[in-house]
């Protein structure tokens, strides 16, 4: 059963559970508690509260004695992730360790000594995590951040590490129940459908290439409120096969055109060095930055409650969950957010998102769209 230190522990999360929290925190503990192993998938939309639970499983695993590992498939969400357990879990003795390519060597070498040691609780990383010169005192919860993200190689390695280990998935491609059994196997599933109280829903438009004029004015109406904007392109720069497509390179000489004399516009994607990347990151974290122009890389990164409008260019490249998986990148305060979809074909699936913004249906709506394919 829980402890005093996890009870004060939980009293100190500084918002309101939803229901569909509190349900999902209970059957991992009880999982956590029972004799079987734990193999839940926790299944929930965009800032609907996964990290949470994940936290709360991960400090009950520490004071049972046991080591946690957290692995994520970006840099920027292991960094982010750090952050949050190390704000979370500062009043306690828990000693928490990145493992990722922003550690140096030394620090990295520090951590796989200490981590077979025992003298590290929580390590939060990306593959790296799954190197042969990692190893564990005493692994008790492996924690995996959407899965589905990691390759074959990986999910070979993820499959060893899950034996006789409890082991908690957290996705936020909203997928139904039917759909989440085919594809993550027999596993328990809790499903947060709630939105936190006080999140109001991302108003999304779509618009033609015709309508540049109108998109560039809603982006001035909302750098005058002094917010971010983010910029999505499907590719980085151009190539043969690019056609007409944006690029991020030529989005930003655009920008600078049109705002660069009053705001500061900037670059991010995968090619770049991962500290140059994680600077701008920063940069427009503290709003240094007022548009940040980028492709998907931003699509599971860090939380910048500033920013409330999200234009995406090309959208009609991108399926449904990719593009709701990136307009939950913006809506995070308290202002009203909007996604603007700039496309001149497949509108009729455009519009589903200007009509929804729960997870769950518009990937149910994907499935009729696109059929649900063939499993082999």
């Amino acid at each position: 059963k829980d402890t005093i230190w996890q009870q004060e522990f939980e009293e100190m999360f500084p918002y309101e559970e939803t229901d569909d929290q509190k349900k999902a925190i209970a059957e991992t503990k009880a999982d956590m508690e029972s004799s079987k192993i734990m193999d839940r998938l926790i299944c929930g939309d965009v800032g609907f509260g996964k990290t949470e639970v994940a936290i709360r499983a991960a400090f009950k695993a520490v004071y049972d004695g046991r080591q946690v590992a957290y692995l994520v498939p970006t840099t920027i969400l292991a960094q982010q992730h750090y952050n949050t357990f190390k704000e979370r879990m500062k009043e306690f003795p828990v000693e928490i360790r990145l493992l990722c390519r922003f550690c140096t060597p030394k620090e990295v070498r520090e951590t796989i000594a200490d981590l077979k040691a025992g003298k590290v609780d929580i390590v939060i990383g990306t593959h790296r995590l799954l190197s042969k010169d990692v190893a564990f005192k005493q692994l008790g919860l492996l924690i995996i951040d959407e899965e589905q993200r990691f390759g074959v190689t990986h999910k070979e390695k993820i499959k060893q590490m899950k034996t006789n280990v409890d082991v908690l998935t957290l996705t936020a491609t909203p997928i139904p129940r039917t759909y989440a059994l085919t594809i993550y196997g027999d596993m328990d599933t809790s499903i947060i459908k709630e939105k936190p109280s006080g999140r109001k829903p991302v108003k999304t438009y779509v618009k033609s290439n015709q309508e540049i004029k109108e998109v560039l004015q809603m982006m001035l109406d909302e750098l005058k409120k002094h917010h971010q904007i983010y910029i999505i392109a499907p590719l980085i720069e151009e190539s043969e096969n690019s056609g007409d497509l944006a690029t991020v390179c030529d989005l930003r000489d655009k920008m600078r055109l049109a705002f660069g004399e009053y705001y500061k516009i900037d670059i991010v994607h995968g090619k770049m060095a991962s500290k140059a990347k994680d600077l701008i990151m920063q940069e427009f974290l503290q709003n240094k930055i007022q548009i940040l122009i980028s492709t998907t890389v931003i699509e599971v990164g860090v939380d910048v409650s500033n920013a409330t409008t999200m234009v995406r260019c090309d959208a009609n490249r991108f399926g449904l969950s990719t593009l709701h998986q990136l307009r939950g990148r913006v809506g995070r305060g308290e202002d009203e957010a909007k996604c603007i979809l700039i496309s001149d074909t497949d509108t009729k699936r455009l519009h589903i998102m200007e009509k929804e913004n729960d997870g769950f249906k518009i990937s149910e709506e994907d499935f009729k769209l696109r059929g649900h394919g063939d499993l082999f």
